[in-house]
């Protein structure tokens, strides 16, 4: 097999209050076709998001996570590489670009090696990669994932929520370097802050096994990176306070952000939430747009 094509969907780390440690992922998906040539070099064909500046060379992720897997797996052999991108996941955004390209890479290597490595290993490529898994584990497994590491070796938890949930992500005009805003959150935090944490990722995952979905408003919440973030989207709390004013259990900021994403009922009014937010980052000069998303449970596939 010479040419596969990949589906990985959109994910939203830290989820509230488990920096660096829970994500989940949503139905939000980027479409990559690999294909294996005569031609040496790489080839690109970008679609959607980031089609003005992704270029075909070895450290854009797409083709370096690929070779990562390609070149443990055949010795180095050298070959062309046609990558051809449907890509739907804003860049920049908080919602797991960087980690579609290398999951998708990793992914797409390994089944035209023949599966050679286990997803568990694909975990290990792909946290060495990007440098923390709680992005690349949800984009792998699909669902909600709870990542830890062991030394240097990632591992991850997936689970399912017991009962359906709606999530309304809203994506400012603006992009936000996860540089940048890792930049903004300090060495150290007061044992306090530290003990909120531990209290609310622990009744996050208690309320979404159990269906307890009453608890999520105060689940959500975080002392770790939001307070120190909130500065880098003008706005942040008055975004948070409409969509659970227009009915969400709370509002929360996805991955390093900008977009903002608010955990909701399956019955609750998404596009009614999705507008509250919008028209409120627009009182701040900040223009947005909202996506409707549920939980993908499957994570990267095959899907040609």
């Amino acid at each position: 097999m010479k040419k596969v094509t990949i589906r990985v969907p959109a994910t939203s780390a830290n989820c509230g209050p488990g920096f660096d440690t829970l994500g989940l992922a949503v139905n939000l998906y980027n479409e990559v076709t690999y294909e294996i040539t005569d031609t040496k070099g790489f080839q690109l064909e970008v679609e959607g998001e980031g089609a003005e500046y992704l270029k075909p060379f070895g450290r854009n992720l797409a083709f370096a996570s690929f070779l990562k897997v390609w070149n443990l797996a055949t010795d180095g052999q050298r070959i062309g590489l046609k990558v051809s991108m449907v890509n739907r996941i804003p860049m920049s955004r908080g919602l797991g670009s960087s980690s579609s390209a290398i999951v998708a890479g990793l992914f797409a290597a390994n089944c035209l090696c023949d599966n050679r490595f286990s997803m568990d290993e694909l975990l290990g490529f792909a946290t060495e990669i990007e440098g923390h898994p709680d992005n690349v584990a949800p984009a792998l497994y699909g669902g909600f994932t709870i990542s830890y590491m062991e030394g240097e070796r990632a591992h991850s938890l997936r689970l399912l929520p017991a009962r359906p949930l709606q999530f309304i992500a809203v994506v400012p005009e603006s992009k936000l370097a996860t540089s940048l805003a890792r930049q903004a959150i300090p060495a150290t935090v007061p044992h306090k802050d530290a003990v909120y944490n531990t209290s609310r990722a622990s009744l996050l995952v208690g309320a979404l096994l159990s269906g307890n979905y009453e608890y999520l408003g105060m689940a959500l919440e975080d002392k770790l990176h939001q307070p120190y973030r909130a500065h880098l989207i003008p706005g942040l709390a008055e975004v948070f306070a409409a969509a659970k004013a227009a009915g969400a259990y709370n509002a929360i900021i996805s991955g390093a952000g900008s977009t903002v994403m608010a955990y909701a009922a399956p019955e609750a009014d998404g596009k009614a939430i999705a507008e509250a937010m919008v028209a409120t980052f627009a009182k701040q000069g900040e223009r947005a747009v909202y996506h409707l998303l549920t939980l993908d449970t499957e994570g990267v596939k095959a899907i040609g």
